[in-house]
């Protein structure tokens, strides 16, 4: 009786309000609003930052598909987009071209014109970063000078404040040169293929990147020298030097690495083991590494670790440590003719391709100390040589496997990568120093440079003629990241799949539904129409400006990626409704995307330069809103210059 007469009318009454609650949200009116709730949650957790961007997108992508507002393929339909697919294969490419050094030799070069001179150092820092980005990711540009420039800022007496911010802006300038030089331009060009229209070439961006570019190195000098005033140049950059190089100068290494090569006829190693001659206990002489011929461009391994079992081959170059007198004797035993290297730009006399070089600290619990270090087999273990032992301060280079250890002793191996991360992880008797691994992948590729630029000049001669070939733009990057990996340009698999900025894949990925929920609903067409009503009377030029300052406002709190996703069909609507070509405006949303520098918050490198340059939130301000004011204006008025309406 109770239940029928109170909980029945409630069961009623909350079931009609469901029903109303989902029509409402099924309707119209409901889908606009949750799109507009979920899109001004989406731009709070962006400007928030309290939450990952990637977490963020997926979270707004989420709320879209439980809510009906898009259906599983529409929402999932950015993770095949092949903007996205060219964009991992862009990390990749570009990974290889830092994992080579091509990146580091070019800029190195370049920078090396400026001298001692302070503006000739802005225009080269401003000009090499921007030609470096136009092909790589800016912030992957920014990691890649950043070093470079403040050494060069140091050498010539420049603050780095001067520098540093060009640097960065520099970086989103060259975005614009090229059609992959910023997400932006990949984005508005796959818009307009997914609706019809032709897209833009590899070098159409390029009149209005120079431009850009043009307006930055006449109005940056000035605005950097008087904006920021006398900041201090603060705080020379110190720290500890622990490249492998540096161990090699710390042990005194480099003055016992010799390079022995066989006599024309005279070279009785052949076909003999290291095993079977056993040159270390005859002659104090530890043999370091083999080189050979490497016939294949599918393999780095030009170098070769020396084992007890590896034979001697005809042409064999061998990298050798003792002192000059033992060195001698074996040579002249054996018909080798010895070589004294010198060192190179202060890399030493070894490489470190596939060997490394690490220290490691013996443990006060080792059941090592007191015990000849020869017990260890660290050789036959791990495929190490132990090089030299330091010990309170002194070096111990004669007879080491044949000390006692010591606690405290810190040991000079060389070996195989492999080898010491092994190493690394038995580390109850000693403490390899640092991280093997991350070592290895921070030793340059260097030999690999010139296929890597091959690789990447094809890829960009293909992508310019893809048209004339008969090749889609994706698949020229997709051949290119693979040639990469299978090359060896990258050191493995894992290594390029650490390449890839998947933070920044999967905002874009996510964010793409969200630009399909805008015009679904409306919402563009809306936000474009009130454009053209507002704007339209005055003419394309003044609608293609409000483009451009909408875009401006949102990429000053949000992605660049993401600003363009959700301007783009607001553009597409505007230049639609005037009854004119779309590509002026889509042109226009990539640039204004791109030329974001009002704050260190709109763009990674802004952030990433920030600490380097002592700057704060207000020398972005005082510097960054006149250049976007400026390049604004520039790029409103040239545009339908190279693009007509």
């Amino acid at each position: 009786m109770l239940f029928s007469t109170y909980l029945t009318p409630l069961i009623g009454s909350l079931g009609e309000m469901m029903a109303q609650t989902s029509a409402f949200f099924t309707s119209q009116a409901g889908q606009v609003s949750i799109v507009i709730g979920v899109f001004l949650l989406t731009i709070v957790a962006f400007i928030a930052d309290k939450v990952r961007s990637d977490i963020v997108a997926l979270s707004s992508l989420a709320l879209l598909l439980v809510t009906n507002v898009l259906t599983p393929s529409e929402a999932l339909a950015g993770f095949s987009n092949s903007a996205v697919v060219m964009m991992i294969g862009l990390f990749i490419v570009g990974g290889a071209v830092f994992q080579t050094g091509l990146a580091k030799i070019i800029s190195g070069r370049l920078l090396r014109l400026a001298g001692n001179s302070e503006l000739k150092l802005f225009f080269l820092v401003m000009l090499v970063t921007a030609t470096v980005a136009a092909f790589v990711s800016n912030t992957g540009t920014v990691a890649l000078l950043l070093p470079i420039i403040l050494a060069m800022a140091k050498t010539s007496g420049t603050s780095p404040t001067k520098l540093m911010m060009p640097l960065a802006f520099a970086s989103s300038m060259g975005g614009i040169l090229t059609l992959i030089g910023t997400p932006p331009n990949l984005i508005v060009d796959n818009y307009l293929r997914e609706h019809n229209k032709p897209g833009f070439e590899f070098f159409d961006f390029l009149p209005i990147g120079l431009i850009c570019l043009a307006v930055g190195l006449l109005l940056l000098y000035p605005l950097c020298r008087f904006c920021l005033g006398k900041k201090a140049r603060d705080n020379e950059e110190s720290g500890d030097d622990t490249t492998l190089a540096a161990l090699l100068h710390e042990y005194h290494i480099n003055d016992l690495v010799f390079r022995l090569q066989p006599k024309a006829g005279d070279h009785t190693l052949e076909r003999r083991s290291v095993g079977e001659l056993d040159i270390r206990h005859k002659y104090g002489v530890t043999i370091l590494e083999v080189r050979r011929a490497n016939r294949s461009v599918f393999s780095t391994n030009i170098q070769e670790a020396v084992t007890i079992e590896t034979v001697f081959q005809p042409n064999d170059t061998l990298y050798v440590l003792g002192e000059k007198a033992n060195v001698q004797k074996f040579a002249q035993d054996y018909g080798l003719t010895v070589f004294e290297d010198e060192e190179r730009e202060g890399k030493g006399k070894l490489d470190f391709y596939e060997i490394g070089l690490a220290e490691v600290l013996i443990s006060p619990e080792s059941a090592m100390i007191n015990r000849p270090l020869r017990k260890a087999n660290f050789k036959e273990r791990f495929g190490v040589n132990v090089l030299a032992i330091k010990r309170q301060g002194k070096y111990i280079f004669d007879d080491v496997l044949d000390s006692n250890v010591k606690n405290g002793d810190m040991l000079l191996v060389h070996g195989a990568w492999k080898g010491i991360e092994s190493m690394a992880k038995k580390n109850r008797e000693w403490i390899v120093i640092g991280s093997p691994q991350k070592d290895a992948e921070n030793v340059a590729l260097d030999h690999k440079a010139p296929l890597a630029a091959f690789i990447m000049v094809a890829m960009v001669l293909c992508m310019v003629f893809a048209d004339q070939i008969g090749v889609k733009p994706v698949a020229c990057v997709i051949i290119a990241g693979l040639l990469m990996v299978l090359t060896r340009c990258i050191r493995s698999v894992d290594a390029a799949y650490k390449m890839i900025g998947w933070e920044g894949i999967v905002l874009i990925a996510a964010m793409m539904p969200m630009s399909t929920a805008l015009s679904k609903t409306g919402i563009s067409k809306w936000i474009a129409e009130t454009l053209i009503i507002s704007l339209g009377s005055y003419g394309p030029i003044v609608a293609m400006a409000g483009v451009y300052l909408v875009t401006s406002v949102l990429s000053t709190f949000i992605s660049n990626s993401a600003t363009a996703i959700l301007v783009a069909p607001i553009a597409w609507m505007a230049a639609e409704g005037l009854g004119v070509s779309p590509t002026p405006f889509m042109m226009t949303a990539a640039v204004a995307a791109s030329a974001c520098f009002a704050t260190p918050i709109c763009t990674p490198p802004n952030a990433m330069v920030m600490n380097a340059g002592h700057y704060n939130f207000m020398d972005y301000v005082k510097v960054g809103v006149p250049l976007q004011v400026i390049m604004g204006i520039v790029a409103i008025l040239t545009i339908p210059l190279f693009f007509p309406f």
